[in-house]
Parts: C-alpha cells; structure tokens; sequence
C-alpha cells in the first residue's frame, strides 16, 4: 500500500500524554499508511519537543491557538489524506484498518469516544459526545477528524481561532461526515481535576453561546 496518510498533531506540554498517543500510531506505519507525522507546538516549555523530535516528526512552532496551530499544521502535509488527533488521545487496535476503509469511500470521519477512566460520569459524558456527533453533526477535536487533503482545503481548512475550531469545521463538513466504528480513548484528568458536571456544563454552555455567534476569542477566556 502505498502511504498517503499525513497525521497532525496540536500540542502545548504535551509530555505527559504524547508518548502514548505516538505509540497508538505505530500500527499505521507498520501498515504502510502513514506518510508523514506532523506536530504543530504553540510554544511548548517541558519535553514536548524532543519526544517529537525522537520519533522524527515534523515540527512546526507558532502562537499557541488551537485553531492556528492545526492550520499550520496540515499546511505542511503532503499526503492524500489527513488524520488530526490530539496529543491526550490514544488510538484503538485496528484503526488503521478502520481509516484504510473510509478513506475508500471518499467520505471525511471521526471516530467514537471514551474516557480512559471507568464509571457512570465517564459513561455519560462520552454518551453525549457520540450522541452530539452522531445526531447533530458536531464531533469534537478529540474524536479526531480524518478528511481528505483535497476537501480539507476545497472549505477552507480549520480557522485561526483559540477555540471551537473543531465545531467550525464540523459545521461546513455536516451531512458528509461518517462515523468510524472505533472509539478513540481520551484522558479525563480535565474532567476529573474539574468535576465531571461542572466540566461537561461549561463545555456544553460555550458550544451553545458559540453557537449562537459568540466571538471564540472571548469564550477560550472561560474555557
């Protein structure tokens, strides 16, 4: 099979997560899949750098935006294809397989969601997500997007905002967007630092206000 899989990654202190969220891609360049890895920093202080460098991405620096950052980031890919995952999720056994087929199809993905933690509140909080995603459209940057390079620049790519990027992009993509039949596993110390209630509160209160037209460079005050 020939490689046409670009996988970019945004980081900020990403240490911490990286490394597992690297190794998780090892099946797709043993499967001949992936082309290139691309991480895009936004200024990163502790070993985010040089765990990038040790695996022999591509690195790319700038302002610390999410938006910005993943825009920089697939600007630098060459491959047909394009799989964005953030650094604090993992990749399930069998994903290439999974990409390798919805790539066939010509249709951009996401994938399902799950907490690397057990009990009700993770349950209900990755039941919404799937649900949001599935039946409104909306997936969320850490169900990943693969998408073709082709279509990715034919809307305009990710916009340079600090937050909600991941909805922009999912709004221009609704109705084409599909769901790939393996969950991505997420970290939950956000959520377990923060409460998983207050947590998903605040999150769902800032999609619905960016929603309705709030500006993402006041919302990511909040965030």
């Amino acid at each position: 099979m020939r490689a046409e899989l670009s996988v970019v990654i945004p980081t900020l202190n990403a240490e911490a997560g990286l490394p597992a969220c690297l190794a998780s891609l090892m099946e797709g360049v043993e499967a001949g899949l992936i082309r290139e890895l691309v991480i895009s920093d936004g200024g990163s202080d502790d070993a985010t750098l040089q765990i990038a460098d040790d695996v022999g991405a591509l690195m790319v620096q700038g302002a610390a935006s999410r938006g910005g950052q993943l825009r920089r980031g697939v600007a630098q890919t060459q491959g047909t294809w394009v799989l964005v995952i953030h650094s604090d999720c993992t990749l399930p056994q069998g994903w290439s397989d999974a990409v390798t087929a919805q790539m066939q199809t010509g249709n951009p993905a996401y994938f399902q969601l799950r907490f690397d933690a057990r009990g009700l509140a993770p349950a209900l909080v990755a039941a919404w997500a799937n649900f949001r995603a599935r039946f409104l459209g909306l997936p969320y940057g850490d169900q990943g997007l693969l998408i073709a390079q082709a279509e990715y620049e034919a809307i305009g790519g990710y916009p340079d905002q600090p937050l909600m990027e991941d909805v922009a992009i999912a709004r221009v993509l609704r109705g084409r967007l599909k769901r790939l039949p393996l969950a991505i596993t997420t970290n939950a110390d956000k959520y377990q630092r923060d409460g998983w209630v207050r947590r998903g509160g605040r999150n769902l209160t800032l999609l619905i206000r960016y929603l309705l037209g709030a500006d993402p460079h006041k919302l990511v005050r909040r965030y």
